[in-house]
């Protein structure tokens, strides 16, 4: 008989979601169990290999753990985060777990178990009590669904969607009328296989990556027709040569009968090597095109066999008490081995170090919840920036979260007119901002129950926003938080007042996390609190603009100490369009640099600066995406400073 644990909250699943929901709940004094697949917390952000976040990048939205993570980032990360075009933030993921396992070293209410997958749940009525693994049962008072595909709802037969919803489900403007093609060819988003290849510098010969069992060159003809090879590898490029192969264009997305991942194991299985052999030959293939500089990298992600040095820190205890990376699952980083040809389930050790433990999950299996976001609710209102307030039947503001992706869907054939929810803003292409409602989180007729992974009660084509994973990282957090206070409170989750948990994320001591978006208010005003508060309080006042009126003057650091200055001519080039011809430069001549900024007041600056004016800012120029990420602004012949 298997032993049994106990805690008050019990988390099952160490991605993004789970991890940010973990460390929340034991912060909050709660008997926290963590239970992960993997020997990486983070999910997207660090084991599946997606050290390029997408989202939530603006000043005024890096709040709450995400903002904490990415302060770690650029704490660690001492030659920047600015090497990709992709993302603000690239960055090696190894750096990016042991920011999470040094997190969670330092909660010692919180256990972190690793190598284990869910089996089976415990009820009493229509309420989770415990939830059983392999080795272990852990009865808790909250349980938290974090797993990647959803495993926890299947198991405890929980009701979710998988799959597609017409427009005669939710009204949705860009969901299909009836089945199609696409449809029925692709029920889900398609899942990418990461994998970490290096720039190895001008001479150098990498070692060949060899043909998998299954390799066609000719899927990936065409893949970078539309951009340079240079673009191409700039794209993820990471710090040390490191890039992040996650190409959506006739690269390695993979969804073929993409259903297998919800059904037998041994389908399941079979899917999974597909799509990691599909990686391998994407590598082959960009290796065969551009030459072999380019080779997988090594030592990225953990072996079954390697204990990396580098990783001591994310050694935790097993149920056993043995310090040891728990790792059993078949597949994935360094799980397959370069056996004969290609990597192979069971294998091990040597060049799969470069492949992601798993694949880059986009959509599960989603929760059939007391409410579902839909397209419409991610949508900017009519002329506005901004999408709606979730506001329930009783006129309560649900909002315990924030995101401001742009809809984005992958299938490797075939496509789907979207919706426009993008904006310009701070020079550039950002997504509109919405809200995640409390009620998304919770099962319409279970108790015991959060989820918090992209298994939340979203429709499909809304899923394409709330997915990605700032806003998964949001969620946890609020999950965790409310699990905690349901604890605290001895109640369901269910019944926990709304206000009470937008009140504990916006005061959190060490992590304090905006709900309501706003384009003007960042983390650092003296007056953020008031502004949060009054419009969840006034929902109905929430202004369209996605600005707040400010009266307060904002304390403010002086980015001159800490960035490079650059003198240049500006230049406007058209709405939200701006440019610098640098004047001071020798080793960048009389380049033109794109200028962009995440910063509301140098936004609004730019907006109002003249064409052609002499300027000098102080900021980070970003190589791979040609433009310079201005942190501070000055006119010499005004003697106006302008500073972030």
């Amino acid at each position: 008989m298997s032993s049994v644990l106990t805690a008050d909250v019990l988390v099952v699943g160490g991605g993004t979601g789970g991890t940010a929901a973990a460390i929340q709940a034991a912060r909050c004094g709660a008997k926290t169990i963590l239970v992960s697949e993997f020997p990486w917390l983070g999910g997207m952000l660090t084991s599946a290999g997606v050290s390029a976040p997408d989202g939530n990048e603006l000043a005024a939205f890096g709040t709450g753990l995400w903002g904490a993570f990415l302060q770690e980032l650029h704490q660690r990360h001492g030659e920047g985060l600015d090497w990709g075009w992709v993302s603000f933030f690239t960055y090696d993921p190894r750096i990016g777990a042991e920011i999470f396992a040094d997190w969670v070293k330092c909660l010692p209410n919180l256990r972190w178990i690793s190598g284990q997958k869910v089996q089976g749940v415990l009820r009493e009525g229509d309420r989770i009590v415990g939830v059983q693994f392999p080795d272990f049962m852990v009865s808790a008072t909250v349980s938290l669904d974090a797993t990647e595909l959803g495993d926890l709802l299947a198991v405890g037969e929980v009701p979710h969607r998988w799959g597609w919803e017409f427009q005669a489900e939710f009204g949705e403007p860009s969901a299909p009328i009836a089945p199609n093609d696409l449809t029925q060819t692709y029920p889900i988003q398609a899942p990418t296989w990461v994998v970490m290849m290096q720039d190895f510098g001008e001479g150098a010969v990498a070692p060949e990556i060899p043909a998998p069992p299954i390799h066609d060159p000719d899927r990936f003809t065409g893949a970078w027709d539309n951009y340079t090879s240079e673009d191409f590898l700039n794209y993820g490029r990471l710090p040390g040569g490191l890039l992040m192969i996650n190409w959506p264009i006739r690269g390695n997305d993979y969804g073929f009968k993409v259903d297998r991942l919800i059904g037998s194991e041994a389908s399941q299985t079979e899917f999974l090597q597909e799509s990691l052999w599909h990686s391998q030959s994407f590598a082959r293939y960009i290796q065969t095109q551009l030459g072999r500089r380019y080779g997988l990298a090594e030592n990225i992600f953990p072996t079954s066999d390697t204990k990396n040095p580098q990783n001591s820190s994310l050694l935790f205890p097993s149920p056993q008490g043995e310090d040891s990376l728990l790792f059993h699952s078949p597949l994935g980083g360094g799980r397959g081995g370069l056996t004969g040809e290609g990597l192979t389930v069971g294998a091990r050790g040597g060049l799969t170090s470069a492949f992601a433990l798993h694949p880059y999950y986009r959509e599960s299996r989603r929760l059939l919840g007391v409410k579902t976001i839909r397209e419409q609710d991610i949508l900017p209102v009519v002329g506005g920036r901004v999408a709606k307030l979730p506001i329930n039947a009783e006129g309560i503001c649900e909002t315990i979260a924030i995101g401001n992706y742009a809809n984005d869907h992958h299938y490797p054939s075939g496509d789907i007119p979207l919706q426009p929810k993008s904006i310009r803003w701070g020079g550039r292409w950002t997504g509109t901002p919405f809200t995640i409602p409390y009620s998304v989180l919770i099962p319409a007729n279970t108790d015991g129950l959060l989820v918090c992974e992209k298994n939340i009660s979203v429709s499909h084509i809304a899923n394409g926003a709330t997915r990605l994973q700032p806003t998964v990282m949001n969620i946890g957090q609020a999950a965790g938080m409310a699990a905690a206070l349901c604890v605290r409170r001895g109640c369901q989750p269910r019944d926990l007042p709304v206000r009470v948990l937008q009140e504990a994320l916006l005061q959190d001591v060490e992590a304090r996390a905006a709900v309501i978006p706003l384009f003007n208010l960042t983390p650092s005003r003296s007056d953020w609190l008031y502004w949060q508060r009054y419009y969840l309080d006034r929902p109905s006042s929430y202004p369209a603009s996605g600005n707040c009126p400010l009266s307060v003057d904002k304390p403010i650091a002086d980015s001159r100490n800490t960035q490079s200055p650059w003198n240049g001519i500006f230049h406007r080039r058209g709405e939200q369009d701006y440019a610098l011809t640098l004047t001071d430069a020798p080793s960048h001549g009389d380049r033109i640099w794109k200028l962009v900024t995440l910063d509301p007041e140098i936004d609004e600056f730019l907006h109002s600066c003249e064409t052609q004016k002499l300027l000098k800012v102080w900021g980070r120029l970003n190589l791979a995406g040609l433009w310079l990420l201005v942190e501070a602004v000055e006119l010499p012949k005004s003697g106006f400073l302008h500073k972030s």
